[in-house]
């Protein structure tokens, strides 16, 4: 019987047919060589053990930690024939393996978010002192989330905390962190502080929280983010780029809510002590009042005691002006008394007119002119018949 004869091109997309049903995903761990980027869109490499090498291809946006040469590393991917014929592997996702390699993802990642200032402290934020509602990011079914809930609904019960359940771990874990990040901060009325806990764990364990997704959806948060990744000695990036960053999930915890009780008696004692202070600064007010009002009535009776004697003084002036004025007014009423014509009649005298006009001497008078004489009770009128001037 004569084969099937088929092209290159349909031997190829048989093969592939039977890798995708055969091995629909593999996971292969090797050493990387050859790295490089392609047009800041895709990125090339070989994996390679002591006897072989395969070639590898995956989109830039799939890396989740930086890859040197050297570094051993665990692929997941699918394989196929390239349309050259080709053996490779198209890569979903890549992770360092073995502590050392895993080391140095950190590091590289640690000094380039380091150096964009993602881990300054200038830019983290305080958490609110007081929070009603808490979003937290974890795994519902771990001991993490246990001991959170219990120590925070121990030390402030009643609070309202949504959880976003993730992966701690795995393959899938970032993506679900970073989407639940996402998702808190959409909300239309987001919480008032985000918080991101998991346990304990080895370096590849706690490796969802030293990814560079992970560690930028925490930076770009508008929510205030609390995170406690691991044990006291763990230091993932996630916790470096948190605003504020608790050792562990129970520290986390404690450091979120105060203690009720605690508060309830540290606000006792404060009020005792300002109803102290109260006390103490009302009757030193009173005390300064009354000695106050002791001074002023001082005053007042000086000022007082002044206005007597001014008004004593015054009176005495008044006295003593008013009764020169009468001294004065009674010499002149005497001297007008002196001085009035009437007076003078009244001691014999009289008082010639001719004419109407008084005359006091010779001059101007003729024989025979009509003489009146007045005197104290009544006029005589006579001619005058003789001038004598008395010189004889």
């Amino acid at each position: 019987m004569t084969p099937e004869v088929i092209t290159v091109s349909q031997f190829i997309e048989v093969m592939n047919e039977t890798l995708r049903y055969a091995f629909p995903q593999v996971t292969v761990e090797g050493e990387v060589s050859s790295f490089k980027v392609w047009q800041n869109r895709y990125i090339y490499f070989d994996l390679k053990d002591d006897k072989s090498n395969i070639n590898c291809f995956m989109p830039v946006y799939a890396m989740k930690q930086p890859i040197e040469d050297g570094m051993k590393v665990r692929v997941e991917g699918t394989p196929k024939l390239t349309d050259k014929g080709r053996f490779s592997l198209t890569v979903k996702s890549i992770t360092p393996s073995g502590e050392g390699a895993i080391k140095r993802a950190y590091e590289l990642l640690k000094q380039k978010l380091e150096a964009e200032g993602l881990f300054d402290p200038a830019r983290k934020r305080i958490l609110p002192e007081y929070p009603e509602r808490i979003g937290l990011v974890t795994a519902p079914q771990s001991a993490a989330y246990a001991d959170f809930m219990k120590i925070v609904h121990h030390r402030w019960p009643g609070l309202n905390i949504e959880v976003a359940p993730v992966q701690v771990q795995g393959r899938v874990a970032p993506d679900q962190i970073v989407a639940a990040i996402e998702a808190f901060n959409q909300e239309a009325r987001p919480v008032e502080v985000l918080v991101i806990i998991r346990g304990g764990g080895s370096l590849e364990d706690l490796q969802a929280y030293n990814t560079e997704t992970v560690t930028r959806a925490i930076a770009a948060s508008r929510i205030p983010t609390l995170v406690g990744v691991g044990h006291e000695v763990d230091t993932s990036l996630a916790d470096l780029v948190a605003d504020v960053r608790a050792a562990t999930p129970t520290d986390a915890a404690q450091r979120l809510v105060y203690d009720r009780a605690e508060v309830l008696q540290q606000l006792t004692q404060r009020q005792a002590e300002l109803t102290r202070a109260l006390d103490q600064t009302l009757a030193g007010a009173l005390d300064r009042l009354e000695r106050s009002a002791g001074v002023l009535d001082a005053v007042v009776q000086q000022r007082l005691a002044a206005l007597e004697r001014i008004q004593v003084g015054m009176v005495q002036s008044l006295t003593r002006l008013m009764n020169a004025a009468e001294q004065r007014l009674g010499y002149q009423a005497q001297l007008l008394k002196a001085i009035n014509p009437r007076a003078i009649l009244e001691r014999g005298y009289a008082i010639a007119r001719v004419n109407g006009r008084a005359i006091s001497d010779l001059a101007g008078l003729k024989l025979g002119s009509e003489l009146m004489v007045e005197l104290s009770q009544g006029i005589i009128k006579t001619e005058i018949t003789g001038l004598d001037d008395g010189k004889r």
